[in-house]
């Protein structure tokens, strides 16, 4: 079915970025045009890793935002075209129903993605999360190509299991050797700082990908 792989949904959207020059615009941007305004916040904003608003979204597979001017000419038989405007690409994987996903993001980080979508055509219309998830579907294409290679369980699960898969690898690691006693009393001591069945915490962080600083909720 479009749009959803097992419990993955695919959002990709174009939306629509306003022509000529905005009358505010961030610090040192004075005069640019709002596509260029909004690849500065793009840029700016550090939307990657554990530091990008993304990461607090709930059930957030993977995302990425860019800003699309034209499509690529590729020769006969394709057609020359070009688009009427630049577009902000939002995309994004996520686990479960779009709807309740959007609402989730705009309660999480309203402010950062108006910031964003205050340079695109039509956003004056949303005020709450019931017009923002309106906007975002009147922009959205249909899916049926997926990045998202996960085991398509919750994201609280999946990074659970990350941490767990990274911290058992230390743990053998570093009881090599060990009599069966000391290995029982070891794992008990893992079994009981992993608390394996919390997916609250300790765990992986959302949008973590280096094994430094990973460590989310509950780390002793």
């Amino acid at each position: 079915m479009s749009n959803k792989s097992g419990n993955a949904y695919g959002l990709t959207t174009l939306i629509p970025i306003r022509a000529g020059t905005p009358a505010k615009c961030p610090e040192g941007m004075e005069g640019q045009t709002y596509a260029a305004c909004l690849r500065y916040q793009l840029q700016d904003m550090s939307w990657v890793s554990l530091n990008s608003p993304m990461a607090k979204v709930p059930n957030t597979y993977l995302c990425r935002f860019y800003i699309l001017e034209d499509v690529y000419y590729e020769g006969k038989p394709a057609a020359l075209e070009h688009l009427k405007s630049n577009y902000l690409v939002f995309t994004a994987n996520l686990h479960g129903e779009l709807r309740p996903w959007l609402e989730g993001l705009w309660r999480a980080i309203q402010p950062e993605i108006s910031a964003l979508l205050q340079n695109c055509y039509g956003f004056e219309t949303v005020h709450d999360s019931e017009s923002f998830v309106a906007y975002i579907e009147e922009c959205q294409l249909e899916t049926t190509f997926y990045f998202n290679g996960s085991t398509d369980e919750p994201l609280d699960v999946q990074l659970k299991s990350l941490y767990l898969k990274q911290e058992f690898s230390k743990f053998v690691y570093e009881n090599q050797g060990k009599t069966t006693a000391q290995l029982q009393a070891a794992f008990a001591e893992f079994v009981k700082r992993t608390q394996p069945e919390n997916t609250a915490g300790p765990t992986w962080r959302a949008g973590a990908y280096e094994l430094d600083n990973v460590t989310g909720a509950g780390e002793a």
